[in-house]
């Protein structure tokens, strides 16, 4: 049976790349145009699975996405790290002296800062995605126009790529999630790796004493990320990834850890891409 994946952006987005590289071509894709969508359509079944951007190494976490899979009680079942190279590209026959104005996802300008500050005659312009831009000035001709896109768009839609590789860190990356609606089946063998939620009273050490949890159990934090709690105001909400090499050890911890922290979840238990 062919899996439905939705992906937030169009073919030639960067998470139409993460779906060929995890699912294959062998998929039906659900293209949205933001990441409430891409929720939406998980929800309501029209799409068996998604895939969201969930950090950059150059811009960091996109704490939007956090809150939608907290949210939505959605389980991480995967993740995949890409390479992001982003190209300024326009019609063919354009010269960047030429490209008034520039779109992109604003994520992908971020990340591009740099380079648009030598050049500033450009005016640049948030929009949804980096690879539904390129698709627009294909179709509709647009002159003095540029986006930043990934190569694939550049070569789906007939492109010129006028300066390739213009992020402020040639080695930029960004580390995709694979969600579904329901957590994955347990495979203690390959799982070493899980990202968990929690919110903590506001006394002294109490952060201290769950990260210690944590490291007396043989886990390695990789990540943590405060969140603020809305309707709390200086109450906050921590989403943390740990890897383990016994999965034992791991069950250990957040038995510990869970008695300790207010509104404990798993977010998802999967393997470490990185190990």
């Amino acid at each position: 049976m062919i899996k439905t994946v939705a992906i937030q952006g169009i073919e030639g987005s960067f998470h139409h790349i993460v779906s060929m590289d995890w699912f294959g071509n062998d998929v039906a894709l659900v293209k949205c145009l933001s990441f409430d969508k891409v929720v939406q359509s998980l929800m309501n079944g029209t799409s068996d699975v998604a895939i969201m951007a969930i950090e950059n190494s150059i811009a960091g976490s996109i704490l939007p996405n956090y809150a939608l899979i907290d949210n939505h009680q959605l389980s991480i079942v995967g993740e995949h790290y890409l390479g992001i190279c982003h190209n300024m590209m326009a019609l063919p026959g354009q010269q960047i002296a030429d490209i008034r104005e520039v779109y992109s996802h604003p994520m992908a300008l971020l990340q591009c800062k740099e380079f648009f500050k030598k050049h500033p005659h450009i005016k640049l312009v948030e929009d949804k995605d980096t690879a539904e831009v390129a698709q627009r000035i294909s179709s509709q001709k647009l002159k003095n126009t540029g986006a930043v896109a990934g190569d694939l768009a550049a070569q789906l839609f007939g492109l010129e790529i006028l300066s390739k590789g213009i992020q402020t860190i040639q080695h930029n990356e960004t580390r995709f999630v694979i969600v579904c609606r329901q957590p994955a089946d347990k495979d203690e063998k390959n799982i070493n790796k899980a990202s968990l939620k929690f919110v903590l009273e506001h006394q002294k050490g109490s952060l201290a004493k769950v990260l210690n949890a944590v490291s007396d159990h043989g886990l390695n934090l990789t990540k943590i990320q405060s969140m603020p709690i809305i309707e709390t105001p200086w109450k906050y909400a921590f989403f943390v990834d740990v890897t383990f090499e016994d999965y034992q050890d791991y069950e250990k911890a957040i038995a510990s850890v869970g008695k300790m922290a207010q509104d404990f979840k798993i977010l998802g238990a999967y393997k470490n891409a990185k190990a």
